[in-house]
């Protein structure tokens, strides 16, 4: 494979010169311990959201340049890309960290005609994370990879779990309408949700199945007052954290909607997941699924159909 080819049409941010100050502060309280580097990965093999999606003349998506300009705020180095050919081994190892904005099989032809993860792709991907670095998922990344049997809309546990998935800690249903919803915050000690309160949101929020029991969650999915049958159901996860072997797992299921990245609570809870994910922070991230959200494997029970 030619190398300088490999990462054509991916958009690299080089972080500020003299990466060990940070003129513009790191809003969790520690500065990394050396220079990081992330790979924004937004691939779509199925559902390309718009906020992924590249401009004219391949021109940087919406993720593609909030993440960049975070990077140059907060001395990490960005390299967005769709292609799937990046993760080999001795590509990946050049990173400290990955995130995921994706959607379905990565492996496979199609959606946005991206070129696909080769075979070994998934594999070293999830070498990677157990190694000792970073992933950090956000909205569809859950939609990505699904369990066996698993089919849009299937308010049904999987018995087997895809590794991915057992990976990031939960899979996601299916979404009903757009609306407004209030995120409880389970842990205000965590990097990126001090000082933040409970807080409503406009944006599509994702119902979420088979959860990993050892996921530390973050933020609660309010679902009183939701409407649509997919939050007819237990308050559950919506934002957590989890170890994976070595490595260090973020996952939120906001980002959606481009005003939702652009707003500055989510990106201090991204930017707190970051900064753990990469390692330049501590969090305690014992499991406590079972008491924040007790009764989230309770799923929605679909009204049967109408017999003719």
């Amino acid at each position: 494979m030619n190398r300088r080819n490999l990462l054509r049409g991916g958009v690299a941010a080089a972080a500020l010169a003299g990466l060990g100050r940070f003129p513009f502060g790191w809003p969790v309280g520690a500065e990394p311990a050396k220079p990081r580097k992330l790979l924004v990965y937004t691939r779509s093999a199925g559902f390309e959201h718009s906020c992924v999606r590249l401009g004219k003349n391949g021109d940087p998506s919406h993720v593609d340049r909030t993440m960049t300009e975070l990077g140059k705020k907060h001395g990490f180095e960005v390299t967005c890309t769709k292609d799937g050919r990046v993760f080999l081994p001795e590509t990946l190892n050049k990173f400290d960290a990955v995130f995921f904005e994706t959607t379905e099989d990565l492996t496979k032809e199609g959606g946005d005609k991206q070129p696909p993860m080769p075979k070994e792709g998934k594999a070293a991907l999830l070498d990677f994370v157990a190694s000792g670095k970073g992933f950090v998922g956000a909205h569809c990344a859950s939609d990505t990879f699904h369990s066996p049997g698993h089919r849009n809309g299937d308010f049904r546990h999987q018995e087997k779990l895809d590794p991915y998935i057992e990976m990031l800690g939960g899979e996601f249903i299916r979404h009903g309408a757009q609306q407004k919803a209030w995120m409880r915050v389970a842990d205000k000690k965590f990097p990126g949700a001090t000082s933040i309160e409970d807080f409503e949101l406009h944006e599509e929020w994702y119902s979420l199945k088979n959860f990993s029991p050892d996921i530390h969650v973050i933020l609660v999915q309010d679902t009183q007052g939701m409407r649509d049958l997919d939050y007819a159901r237990p308050n559950f996860p919506a934002t957590w954290a989890r170890k994976h072997q070595k490595g260090r797992v973020f996952y939120t299921s906001m980002g959606h909607r481009e005003d939702v990245w652009t707003n500055p609570v989510f990106q201090k809870l991204l930017l707190g997941g970051l900064s753990w994910a990469f390692g330049d922070v501590e969090a305690d991230v014992t499991p406590n699924f079972k008491t924040a959200t007790p009764d989230a494997n309770k799923l929605p029970t679909p009204t049967p159909p109408k017999k003719k």
